[in-house]
């Protein structure tokens, strides 16, 4: 079975594993469809990645999570992303709103909104579950580089309880819709 890993910086993927936050603000990874915007997996790994991760766009509280990489050239999976909810945004405005449900400065979040002159991102609201056995591979060709999605061939996986209860999601979900209304 193949499974696909979502990139992500090391720092927000930790946080996402530990419960901290459930929201990702991205460019890329996202398509259009006739019933709106999805992400191109609906259940995913999350792929903690170093590349770019700049201490300068990480609000303060977490610019102290940030690590060298404990074993370069090794990818170590933490945990199963479920997408719970997407929003494309296309207020500058409303983007800055988000600041206070993820990891990412408004300037982060400003800088990733005009990247390549396209005025929009996505909020990905996920519901996070942390694996039981860890997944450990070594970092290939195909993974690197500035790819969103990376596909892992023969990958079984088992995920325990969301880190996040039910309540405590639909009251993230709540906010993020009162913030982009």
């Amino acid at each position: 079975m193949t499974l696909s890993a979502l990139k992500e910086w090391d720092t927000q993927s930790r946080l996402l594993t530990d419960g901290s936050l459930s929201l990702l603000i991205r460019k890329g990874g996202i398509m259009e469809t006739h019933d709106g915007f999805e992400v191109e997996h609906r259940s995913f790994l999350l792929y903690p990645t170093f590349l770019h991760q700049n201490p300068v766009e990480l609000q303060p509280q977490y610019q102290s999570l940030l690590r060298d990489d404990p074993q370069p050239g090794v990818i170590g999976f933490p945990a199963l992303a479920e997408v719970v909810a997407v929003h494309k945004v296309e207020s500058l405005d409303r983007a800055l709103r988000l600041e206070p449900l993820q990891a990412l400065t408004g300037a982060a979040i400003e800088r990733r909104f005009q990247y390549r002159n396209r005025p929009w991102v996505h909020a990905l609201l996920l519901r996070v579950r942390p694996l039981l056995e860890p997944l450990v591979l070594p970092e290939s060709a195909g993974m690197l580089g500035c790819v969103s999605w990376v596909p892992l061939e023969d990958v079984t996986v088992r995920a325990g309880e969301p880190v996040v209860p039910e309540d405590v999601l639909e009251a993230r979900r709540l906010e993020l819709e009162q913030l982009l209304a």
